[in-house]
């Protein structure tokens, strides 16, 4: 299979989630929240990506654009949203009215960001579950490094590629995928419902992912120009991976007590050299 139709199988299958989640049935999204002018942010990338008053953001992968509103509602200057979903950028400008926020939101792939944007942001936004969808992390890593002025940063948060890796079977954690998934050759998913919990089904369920290394991701954003600022490993996760998961306050789920853990989610800070 060519990588375009592992693209367009992706597009066809977020553009259904897109519209389950628009209208979000279980909260996951907190849309309620956003609209009345508060963030859809966790604690989690909150504290990391700290203070963001005055600065001109871009949220790569933005989804339906609720963090991206919530970057504007914790005092951002000004935010940009990009999708490759148009049903996703439809529902995020939706909102944006809806909210009374000022906000853009581009339909690009993420590797045709700059040209798509045609300007350079002060940050790039990239959180939770977006990288496994992509082929090349070092394309990704350069379409980063493009929309980014000299000293601007990007911020990454991702589930981690060892989490990836398992598969709940009988009721066991089971080593399931390779660490590094070959760009030819994706991991193929038909999932009929969406991560959310909610019951309606996907119409079209082929999907495809590849799992990067944490090594692979840096050393891509460090080719492409980029300094690291931080590297770190989490404990916990905001959606329940596995259904063991144990949940705390603030939709954060960890690995149940007595269990031997291993890291669930990954953050990076990075800044384009000057």
């Amino acid at each position: 299979m060519a990588m375009n139709e592992h693209f367009e199988a992706n597009r066809l299958n977020w553009n259904d989630r897109a519209e389950l989640h628009a209208s979000d049935t279980t909260g996951s999204y907190r849309i309620a929240t956003v609209l009345a002018g508060g963030s859809s942010l966790h604690a989690l990338e909150t504290r990391e990506i700290g203070d963001v008053s005055g600065l001109d953001i871009v949220h790569l992968q933005c989804h339906i654009g609720l963090d991206t509103l919530s970057l504007t509602h914790l005092g951002a200057a000004s935010v940009t949203g990009l999708d490759f979903s148009p049903k996703a950028i439809a529902a995020a400008r939706d909102f944006a009215e809806r909210a009374g926020t000022e906000a853009r939101f581009v339909e690009a792939s993420v590797y045709d960001a700059a040209e798509a944007l045609g300007r350079t942001y002060d940050m790039a936004f990239v959180t939770w579950g977006a990288i496994n969808w992509l082929d090349d992390i070092g394309r990704w890593a350069r379409a980063v490094a493009g929309v980014l002025r000299p000293g601007g940063r990007l911020y990454l948060l991702e589930g981690h590629p060892q989490m990836n890796q398992y598969e709940l079977r009988d009721g066991r954690l089971e080593l399931a995928y390779g660490w590094r998934t070959p760009l030819a050759a994706p991991l193929a998913f038909d999932d009929a419902q969406t991560y959310t919990g909610d019951a309606r089904p996907i119409a079209h369920t082929r999907c495809y992912e590849w799992i990067h290394p944490v090594s692979d991701v840096v050393d891509a954003l460090i080719s492409a120009g980029l300094s690291i600022d931080f590297l770190n490993e989490h404990d916990h996760v905001v959606w329940k991976a596995f259904p063991f998961l144990e949940e705390r306050p603030g939709d954060e789920f960890y690995l149940p007590e007595g269990m031997v853990k291993f890291p669930l989610s990954f953050s990076i800070g990075a800044t384009k050299k000057i």
